[in-house]
C-alpha cells in the first residue's frame, strides 16, 4: 500500500489551495492507515470514513476486510471525491461537509466503527466538541470512533459516556501521529 506520485501532487495542491481543510504536509503513510485500520472490526456494521482525501486510509480499511459496499467516504474537496469514486469501485462516495452531518448524510443506519481523519486541532475547541459529539450519536453501540492526531493529547475531550484512549504512536508517519479511539463507556 503506497501513495502514489499523482496522490501526492493532488494531495500537494489542496494544500497549496486550502491548507486549512488539510492539515499535514503529506498524505497519511501505510504504518499510520494500518494503525488505524486495526482498530476497526469487519463484520461489526458499516464504516464511515470522513476527511479519506486520496484513499490511503480508505485502502487500508478495505484490506481489513470491510467490504466496499460497507464504506461510506465523506469527503469536502470535490476532486478527491471524485478521485476516490474512481478509485474505489462499490465504495460510497460522499460529497459535503463533515461539519454539517445532518445535511450531508442525512438519515443513515448508525456506524459499526467511525474514522476521521480531519485535522481537528485547526478548529475551534467548540466545533470540535460539536463534531464529535454528532459522530457519537452515529455510532452502534460499543463501536469506535476513530481519530488521529499530530498533537501530544487527544484533540477532544471525550464526548458524555465516551472515554478516549491512544492505541498507537504511528514514528513512521510524516508527521509522527497518534491514533485515538474514542468508546461508550
Amino acid at each position: 500500500m503506497t501513495t502514489t506520485l499523482a496522490d501526492n501532487l493532488r494531495f500537494l495542491r489542496a494544500l497549496i489551495t486550502n491548507p486549512k481543510s488539510i492539515g499535514a504536509i503529506f498524505p497519511s503513510g501505510p504504518a499510520l492507515a494500518q494503525a488505524i485500520a486495526r482498530q476497526i472490526d469487519p463484520g461489526a456494521g458499516p464504516v464511515l470514513e470522513i476527511g479519506p482525501g486520496t484513499g490511503v486510509v480508505s485502502q487500508a480499511i478495505l484490506t481489513r476486510g470491510v467490504a466496499p459496499q460497507d464504506l461510506t467516504l465523506l469527503e469536502y474537496d470535490e476532486e478527491f471525491a471524485r478521485h476516490l469514486a474512481a478509485r474505489f469501485a462499490g465504495v460510497h462516495v460522499v460529497q459535503g461537509d463533515a461539519f454539517e452531518l445532518d445535511r450531508t448524510l442525512g438519515a443513515r443506519p448508525p456506524f459499526g466503527a467511525i474514522v476521521s481523519c480531519l485535522p481537528l486541532l485547526n478548529f475551534p475547541a467548540a466545533q470540535r466538541v460539536a463534531f464529535m459529539d454528532g459522530l457519537a450519536a452515529r455510532l452502534l453501540p460499543g463501536a469506535p470512533l476513530i481519530q488521529f492526531s499530530y498533537g501530544l493529547h487527544a484533540p477532544v475531550v471525550p464526548p458524555d459516556g465516551f472515554s478516549v484512549t491512544c492505541t498507537a504512536f504511528v514514528v513512521a508517519n510524516i508527521p509522527p501521529a497518534k491514533v485515538w479511539v474514542y468508546r461508550k463507556i
